[in-house]
């Protein structure tokens, strides 16, 4: 289900769904949840390991931008610089 719109408050990202449900989330949240390889690392063919072993607390971080995705997800722009998470519609609602 895709949003119908999305802003910045604060430090919380808000979300208003079509179903007209809401949803806050804050920057320190996002930031650490990010499912980017950086943040929680990825597996070769062998199940190997690599990555994923940075900090899991982002004290003060913030949203300074974002994109949409096409239809199905929400790119956002760390204070950190960290841009490199693609959170679909559904990982937003399921945080």
């Amino acid at each position: 289900m895709n949003p119908q719109k999305i802003q910045l408050v604060g430090d919380e990202l808000c979300i208003l769904w079509a179903d007209q449900s809401e949803t806050y989330l804050p920057s320190e949240k996002l930031r650490k949840h990010s499912p980017s390889a950086e943040n929680i690392g990825e597996k070769d063919i062998f199940g190997t390991q690599y990555g994923g072993n940075g900090p899991k607390s982002f004290p003060g971080v913030r949203i300074i931008s974002w994109e949409i995705i096409g239809n199905y997800a929400f790119r956002p722009t760390f204070s950190d610089g960290h841009n490199s998470g693609i959170y679909s519609w559904e990982y937003l609602r399921s945080l």
